[in-house]
C-alpha cells in the first residue's frame, strides 16, 4: 500500500484526485489545498516555489511515497526545483497540448490557463509542440479559480463568467479546448454548454492518473490492490468547499479525514 501526496493551491486538484481513485482505489491519500493562498495565477514564480517546498516537506512528513503537484501554475513554477531537492518521485501538470493536435478538425487550438501557466517557460516549450501543426490560440480563464473555490460551478454566474473567456477562443475557430487549470474541470458541464456538441474539451487528468501508475510500477512502490484506501484533508484557510467536493468524489472510500494547517 502506498500513500500518494497531492497538492494545489485549492480545490482544483481533486478534479485529478477523482481519476487516480478510478485506477488506484487501494491507497492512502493526503491532499493539501493551500487555499489561503490561492489563486497562484498572480503570484511570483518564488513565491510559489518556496509554498511547493513547504507543503511537499510536509507531505513527505506524513510519508508520502511520491506526490503529485495537482496544480499547472506550481508546476510550471516549482517541479523542477522540487525534483532536485526531494528524493521521492513528483509527476507534475501541464496543459494537453499534443492529444489536442490529433484532435482538432480546424486546425486551431484553444488553451484556457491561467496567467502564470501561460507565461511560464515550461508550457512555452510544450506549447511548441504545435509549430507548423496547429495554431494555439490562449485565454486566462478569468475568475474561474475563484468561482470554483467558493463552490459555484453551474448557473447564470458561471455561465457569464466561462461565457466570457471562452468565447475568443471560439471566435478564433478553436474547436478543441484545453483546460489548463486542474480547477477548470469543476466547470465542465458549463462549459460544453457554452462550447456546444461539436467542440472536444480535454481535461488531462487521466493521462496524469494514468502516469501516475506507470511511474509507481517503475519505482515498484507497492499498491493497496485488496484494500480500500483513505483520505486525509488538509488546508491552509477554510475546508467547507474542499471537504464538499471531496465528498462527491470519495464514494470508493470509507473514510475521510479533514484537518487544518
Amino acid at each position: 500500500m502506498a500513500k500518494i501526496g497531492i497538492f494545489d493551491s485549492g480545490v482544483g486538484g481533486l478534479s485529478v484526485l477523482r481519476e487516480i481513485l478510478k485506477v488506484l482505489p487501494g491507497e492512502d491519500y493526503v491532499y493539501f489545498a493551500d487555499n489561503a493562498n490561492c489563486p497562484y495565477g498572480e503570484k511570483t514564480k518564488e513565491f510559489i516555489t518556496e509554498r511547493a517546498r513547504e507543503i511537499s516537506g510536509m507531505l513527505i512528513g506524513k510519508g508520502a511515497d511520491i506526490i503529485v503537484v495537482a496544480c499547472n501554475t506550481a508546476t510550471a513554477a516549482a517541479i523542477s526545483t522540487l525534483r532536485e531537492e526531494y528524493s521521492v518521485k513528483f509527476i507534475g501538470m501541464e496543459p494537453a497540448i499534443k492529444p489536442a493536435i490529433g484532435m482538432t478538425r480546424s486546425g486551431v487550438v484553444g488553451v484556457l490557463a491561467t496567467a502564470g501557466t501561460l507565461k511560464a517557460e515550461k508550457y512555452r516549450h510544450t506549447r511548441e509542440l504545435a509549430n507548423g501543426k496547429v495554431t494555439v490560440v490562449e485565454h486566462v480563464g478569468q475568475g474561474f479559480v475563484e468561482m470554483v473555490e467558493s463552490g459555484i460551478i453551474s448557473g447564470p454566474d458561471a455561465e457569464d463568467t466561462v461565457r466570457a473567456s471562452l468565447k475568443p477562443l471560439l471566435d478564433e475557430g478553436a474547436d478543441t479546448i484545453v483546460l489548463g487549470c486542474t480547477h477548470y474541470p469543476f466547470l465542465m458541464d458549463t462549459i460544453r454548454k457554452i462550447a456546444g456538441p461539436d467542440v472536444n474539451i480535454i481535461d488531462p487528468a487521466p493521462a496524469i492518473a494514468k502516469h501516475l501508475l506507470e511511474v509507481m510500477d517503475d519505482e515498484g512502490i507497492k499498491t493497496g490492490i485488496h484494500r480500500r484506501g483513505n483520505i486525509e484533508l488538509m488546508a491552509s484557510g477554510d475546508d467547507r468547499v474542499l471537504r464538499r467536493l471531496a465528498g462527491k468524489i470519495s464514494s470508493l472510500l470509507p473514510s475521510l479525514q479533514s484537518s487544518h494547517r
